[in-house]
């Protein structure tokens, strides 16, 4: 579960960088408002990157309470155990794994 939880910190800090211009350090300790400046419209494109990444769907009330990067990769890493583990095999490039 190490890999898995590696694989969505990457893919928060890839959609951070990437998408919403964020060019700091993150770490699991930081938090997505606090210390990311990550507003609702920002927790939604993290939402649909992790969702699309992974293959899996984020509930509502379960993301909306996250407040930091540790807590999100663990409702991240909830939700692939939930769905089989099906979405940590997808490549960099959102294909299927070997």
């Amino acid at each position: 579960m190490a890999e898995l939880r590696e694989e969505v910190l990457a893919e928060i800090r890839r959609t951070l960088a990437a998408d919403l211009d964020f060019r700091g350090p993150v770490e699991l300790h930081h938090g997505l408002a606090t210390d990311l400046q990550v507003d609702s419209l920002g927790a939604l494109v993290l939402a649909v990157a992790l969702e699309d990444r992974f293959r899996v769907k984020l509930t509502g009330i379960e993301a909306a309470s996250v407040t930091s990067v540790e807590e999100l990769v663990g409702v991240v890493e909830r939700a692939v155990r939930e769905a089989g583990g099906g979405g940590a095999s997808r490549d960099a490039d959102g294909g299927e794994g070997p």
